[in-house]
């Protein structure tokens, strides 16, 4: 038979090899026996301890204690049972030692470990040794008088047998010692008996002096040794060479699986070459060690050769045995252990830094929603050198359209499996040298709160591994912020910074309630878009759109040439000559404190180093306003040209002549040039508004050439003067002066009642729809509330907020609101068309749907169904033609809209619910198709896309995800959308509300009415205003020059009608956006025009032909818009 030897002469019951033949008979049973003798015997001994300790040594709780403790606490001490004996003092303090000299904790019970398991490995190596005899049993020569010279190999009775068993009885002494000290730090003495460890301490360490007494060498269990192999994992865990999961997990599954081969293989070539007992080891097949592993491998792989096969009872006993339980591991443990290799050469491995090359790691929630999001926006072609490595840390492996998604990028993203709550894959990722972490939230969980608690607590540990690294993560609530003001190592000004989702998606939609279709325009800007190739089919607003969409906002330091130029002069002289839309600068403060002001007119000169906020088509367009220079480019017709210079700039600049493209003659004639233009002056134009009143007399002289001087010249600051209504005895503000307050209501004091409300004339107001109840998630109503209550609108400019919703839920909102004027609730459902009439749904200036339902339920897709139904329900409403007062023609107020205006100023209401102003939230992007039944969007069209979307009607969490790459790029863009949209929230009132307590109030100071004083977003329409002459004709660009230079009112948009220029004989009343466009776009007589206003001190309001009667108790009436 291959690869065995039959040896048939040797007869081990009569003969052993090395002794006296028919004299010295086999002795293993006395081997297997010390064995045996030694397990059984300590376990009795501890069994027995056990026994007479619990029958003698019972001591019941004393009968004052009993006594004392009454019911069921008696009956439960009584039957816990006899309270334990108190250990002497020496017992417990050599328990302590031994637990502290084997702990992995210690030096010394690390270096113990590995000697031990050194040890171990040594003794299976002797037990090879000892199989390359092919025999089991001999007599050996072991002279314990002169161990010394049995390792003497010049010695002639040199015998390599005897100096192994010397070796080997070394290392048992160790053996025995080292469990010894584990016995005695065992804390229950009888499981540590039953330990794998400790059975094959008893199988290997008594047959040993077995030997020595006898002299002869018995081969036995000495294979058991291999067992040793699972400790392996534990032991690289505390030499540090694992440190992650899958690594641990692989050796462990390995270790496991080699021991158990390599035990079961000794315990096979023991019964096959001894023979069986019952036979009297007469039966013996000689199979040499690595034969029997090899034929249990094929066994175990279930491939069964039949080569070689055990010809022994207690052989193929054993087989049969190792079928049944090596198969089931085999099966288990090799395909998990090929799918951790595999992973591991994927995604568990370590970044390779390249150098010069910036990195940032991403964790959080990693999908392939979110991570096509991110980087559509962040790789986007529009931005200037992105020379970024993106890793991606997930502890779940990426699916198959991830997988692709990382192909696609594979030189600009990596990923790797692990969590940013272990320091080892923190280490793998080299956080230490990354550029910023990022941390992408689930925007659609079912509980906000928890998805918010584990973004934080992944914030703590990337601070807690590296506190200097800078940190942008996302939040779903707003009250969530204050938790981060609890890590030390947090900083803003260092860079960290929140994403609050509700807040912004709140403040976008609050800032449509003031100007329609703001939250497209700003949602367009802070977004990468570019503007796809239309046929000449195409319908014309949808490419005035999409080039609007074009636009993005950029962050560029000014040239030294613009040094000591006032905001205005500094961003007309961009807009004209280089092309640029300048909107707001970054001013430091007396303590060198950054604030971010927004059009600041004449009160803020530009200085060295002064970083602009740009509307631009790419940021390529807006390093014309770095690179210019007076000597170089004065004269340069093409703005293209405009790059760096080799000239040294000078200091201070006296003069910059700046000719209108108007006037010149390098630019082609475009059909504008040919037509009329409107003046410049203010002749002929109706009294404007006192918040646009001229800042200086002729200021808007049409083709004038505009000088621009230095300090001291004309263009000198306005007088910065403190507000004429300060009040120091009243609260009017909060502390911060960014807000309006008010003393805290009872939310039943402001309940209406739908019934009567029939004799209340509420108009010119904000109805929120809110399909909550009282067990859905917080929305963050105030975030809603804090733009539309901002301290730069006079009191009588706010604008009555009107909630129609469910009670129960208000009410767990309405301690963050209460603190705010003018809220009032209606108790009732945003489906039922009694509870929209009793709101006046018909007359206000906006209608809110907003859901608390962001969660993946049953059917995503349905996530919005309630939404959209109330959408529908309200267009589908008709009401009654009456005659109602209002202002003039107000911003939504046109003849396409079927309003008519009545003599004595008033205006007749839309008969249609489709012409009510409506922005509505929807969680899922395909959604939009379904509010306007008339548009032609196909299904996978991309939100920013859709009809919807463009009028401003429509509004998703998802548009928001783009402001994560835009804070990274631009640190100071996130400061400028909260700016914009939160209505002038600060870290100050975060640090206030993160005390529990509320919005606060303060009186009027000097310091707090500063506060005030700063822009505001705002809907100016062409025909009725400060911008009649440019209704007939009038130039975009001469539009925002003359609103500059006159009012120190800053144009950015257009809110067009949609059918403007179709010949139609119905045309439609949405508009759409369109984001600053060219120069010579030309205007139409029923634009809205956007624009960031001025703050005006002595606020006044314009006045009527005829006076409303208001309820003052309520406020249920606004006052006429300012615009």
């Amino acid at each position: 038979m291959s690869g065995a030897v039959v040896n048939d002469q040797i007869d081990l019951g009569t003969a052993i090899t090395g002794c006296n033949p028919g004299v010295d008979k086999s002795l293993w049973w006395k081997f297997i026996g010390s064995s045996l003798l030694t397990f059984f015997a300590g376990l009795l001994v501890i069994v027995g301890f056990r026994t007479v300790g619990h029958v003698c040594c019972k001591r019941t709780p004393p009968a004052e204690i009993t006594h004392s403790i009454s019911g069921h606490l008696r009956d439960a001490v009584i039957a816990r049972g006899p309270l334990p004996t108190r250990e002497l003092g020496w017992v417990t303090s050599l328990k302590d030692w031994a637990g502290i000299l084997i702990s992995a904790q210690t030096t010394t019970g690390k270096i113990l470990m590995v000697f031990m398991a050194f040890c171990s490995l040594a003794a299976f190596i002797i037990y090879i040794i000892y199989t390359n005899e092919d025999v089991i049993e001999k007599c050996i020569e072991f002279d314990t008088t002169n161990l010394l010279s049995i390792l003497d190999t010049t010695n002639s009775e040199y015998d390599i047998a005897s100096a192994l068993l010397l070796v080997e009885s070394i290392l048992n002494v160790f053996f025995l010692i080292h469990f010894g000290i584990r016995f005695l730090a065992a804390s229950d003495k009888l499981w540590f008996w039953l330990e794998l460890s400790s059975i094959v301490d008893f199988c290997t360490v008594p047959p040993v002096f077995v030997s020595i007494m006898e002299k002869r060498h018995y081969l036995g269990l000495r294979f058991f040794r291999a067992l040793a192999i699972m400790q392996m994992s534990d032991i690289l865990q505390f030499l540090r060479i694992l440190k992650t999961s899958n690594s641990i997990k692989l050796v462990q599954l390995v270790s496991i699986l080699f021991s158990m081969w390599l035990t079961a293989a000794g315990l096979l070539h023991l019964v096959e070459n001894a023979g069986d007992v019952f036979e009297d080891f007469q039966n013996k097949h000689v199979l040499t060690y690595w034969v029997c592993c090899y034929v249990l491998m094929v066994t175990m792989s279930t491939v069964g050769y039949g080569d070689i096969a055990p010809e022994t009872a207690c052989g193929r006993m054993i087989i049969t045995v190792f079928i049944l339980v090596g198969f089931a591991t085999f099966a288990s443990y090799v395909p998990e252990i090929a799918e951790l290799i595999s992973n591991r050469k994927k995604y568990g491995g370590t970044y390779n830094m390249e150098r010069g090359r910036r990195h940032i790691v991403v964790c959080g929630h990693i999908t392939y929603e979110s991570v096509s999001s991110f980087i559509k926006d962040f790789l986007h072609e529009d931005r200037d050198d992105v020379d970024v490595v993106i890793i991606f840390l997930h502890s779940g492996s990426p699916d198959l359209d991830l997988q692709a998604l990382f192909k696609r990028h594979f030189t600009q993203m990596e990923f790797f499996q692990g969590t940013p709550m272990n320091p080892n894959d923190l280490e793998r990722v080299k956080l230490n040298n990354a550029d910023a972490c990022l941390i992408l939230a689930n925007k659609y969980a079912k509980d906000p709160d928890a998805e918010d608690a584990g973004n934080i607590m992944r914030v703590i540990s990337v601070k807690n591994y590296t506190p200097k690294i800078r940190i942008i993560t996302q939040m779903l609530q707003y009250h969530n912020k204050a938790h981060l003001l609890n890590i030390p190592s947090w900083n803003w000004r260092d860079g960290d910074d929140v994403v609050c989702l509700a807040e912004l998606k709140l403040g976008f939609i609050a800032q449509s309630c003031l100007a329609p279709g703001f939250s497209t325009v700003m949602a367009n800007l802070f977004a990468m878009r570019s503007s796809p190739k239309l046929g000449e089919g195409e319908n014309s607003w949808l490419k005035h759109y999409l080039a609007g969409c074009g636009n993005e906002m950029y962050t560029e330091y000014l040239s030294t040439a613009f040094s000591g130029l006032t905001f205005t002069q500094v961003a007309e002289f961009i807009f004209v000559k280089l092309k640029l839309l300048l909107i707001a600068v970054e001013v430091r403060g007396d303590n060198l404190e950054s604030k971010i002001e927004i059009n600041p007119g004449n009160k803020v000169k530009t200085e060295d180093g002064t970083l602009g906020f740009f509307l631009a088509g790419s940021a390529q367009e807006v390093k014309r306003a770095y690179y210019y220079c007076r000597h170089c480019h004065d004269d340069n017709q093409d703005i293209r040209k405009i790059s760096e210079c080799k000239c040294k700039q000078l200091a201070g600049v006296t003069v910059l002549k700046v000719t209108r493209k108007s006037d010149t003659g390098t630019q082609p004639p475009s059909n504008l040039a040919k037509k009329k233009r409107p003046g410049l002056t203010n002749g002929g134009m109706s009294p404007s508004p006192s918040y646009l009143r001229p800042n200086s007399p002729g200021a808007g002289e049409s083709g004038q050439a505009i000088q621009m001087l230095e300090r001291g010249g004309q263009g000198a600051l306005e007088v910065h003067t403190i507000p004429k209504e300060l009040d120091t005895e009243v609260k009017k503000y909060d502390t911060t002066g960014m807000f309006h307050w008010c003393e805290a209501r009872d939310i039943e004091k402001c309940v209406l009642v739908r019934n009567e409300m029939s004799s209340s004339m509420l108009m010119n107001h904000a109805v929120v729809c809110v399909f909550a109840d009282r067990l859905s998630p917080l929305i963050g109503m105030r975030n809603f509330i804090m733009p539309l209550r901002s301290s730069n609108f006079h009191y009588h400019e706010l604008k009555h907020v009107i909630l129609l919703g469910d009670l129960d839920y208000i009410k767990r909102e309405w301690d963050t609101m209460c603190n705010f004027p003018k809220i009032d609730i209606l108790d009732g459902s945003p489906l039922n068309r009694a509870d929209l009439r009793a709101v006046n749904v018909n007359l206000c200036d906006m209608c809110v749907i907003v859901s608390a339902d962001t969660g993946r339920g049953f059917d995503p897709t349905l996530t919005d169904k309630e939404a959209i139904l109330a959408s529908l329900n309200i267009k589908a409403m008709t009401f009654e033609d009456n005659l109602l007062f209002q202002p003039a023609i107000g911003f939504n107020q046109t003849p396409e809209r079927k309003t008519t205006d009545s003599p004595g100023g008033g205006r007749r209401t839309s008969v249609e619910g489709a012409n009510i102003p409506m922005i509505t939230e929807i969680v899922n992007d395909s959604s939009a198709q379904y509010l306007d039944q008339d548009d032609e969007d196909d299904p996978d069209t991309e939100l920013y896309m859709t009809q919807p979307f463009a009028c401003g009607t429509a509004f998703a969490v998802s548009v928001l995800d783009s402001i994560m790459s835009a804070a990274y790029f631009n640190p100071k863009s996130l400061t400028l959308i909260r700016t914009l949209v939160t209505g002038g929230a600060t870290h100050e009132l975060e640090t206030i509300l993160a005390e529990g307590a509320g919005m606060k109030g303060g009186y009027s100071t000097s310091e707090t009415m500063l506060s005030r004083d700063r822009c505001r977003v705002a809907e100016v329409p062409l025909l009725d205003g400060p911008f009649t002459q440019f209704a007939n004709e009038g130039c975009y660009g001469d539009l925002v020059v003359n609103a500059l230079k006159t009012y120190n009112t800053l144009c950015f948009a257009i809110y067009r009608f949609r059918d403007v220029h179709c010949s139609t004989t119905t045309p439609s009343s949405k508009r759409y956006v369109i984001t600053n466009p060219p120069y010579e776009f030309e205007l139409a007589p029923t634009d809205m025009i956007f624009c960031f206003m001025p703050f005006e001190h002595a606020g006044t309001r314009r006045k009527t032909k005829k006076k409303r009667s208001r309820d003052t108790d309520r406020d249920r009436v606004n006052s006429a818009k300012s615009c």
